[in-house]
């Protein structure tokens, strides 16, 4: 158990300082924003409780927040993301009986399954994430272009991750 919760602060930092330092700076056109620190509530272990999903998604939001000096945007798009993560799974889980501190990731459940539960997390997190920056709806299809381009972006950032850094078992 304290290898679980050693590997989720490591990955905590490394998102956190990854976003702010690196992808913040990127912004291709002002239409790309890759928020990759999506990908530590992406990969919470499976039995985790939702209250502490909750907590977590507030803590690594907060903390892009207060780097990137805005009002809690990515605070609440995360902790939507953290809220809708635990239906995702109900939704989505292949199998019943599962390590409780399994995490969900492209080599144990698979590229397709990996795919459909972050493809669900991202979408949400972004097009929460840029409506509320943008609060208003006359610039929607604005909205929902740079939200599609930085799902797709973000999406491949994850997956590029998976196939670097997580290892088979």
């Amino acid at each position: 158990m304290n290898n679980v919760l050693l590997r989720n602060i490591i990955r905590f930092v490394i998102l956190v300082l990854l976003q702010v330092g690196v992808l913040n700076q990127v912004q291709l056109g002002g239409f790309i924003n890759p928020y990759l620190y999506i990908l530590f509530v992406i990969m919470l272990p499976f039995t985790i409780p939702g209250w502490f999903t909750l907590v977590l998604s507030f803590a690594i939001g907060i903390c892009i927040d207060m780097f990137c000096n805005s009002p809690g945007i990515h605070a609440s798009a995360t902790v939507f993301a953290g809220f809708l993560r635990q239906y995702v799974i109900a939704g989505l889980m292949p199998r019943d009986n599962i390590d409780p501190i399994e995490t969900p990731n492209i080599r144990t459940f698979g590229v397709g399954w990996f795919f459909k539960y972050s493809l669900v997390i991202v979408v949400a997190h972004h097009v929460f994430l840029f409506v509320v920056e943008a609060f208003k709806f006359s610039d929607l299809h604005l909205v929902l272009g740079r939200a599609l381009l930085s799902i797709v972006f973000t999406m491949f950032l994850i997956f590029l991750s998976q196939f670097l850094f997580v290892r088979n078992k």
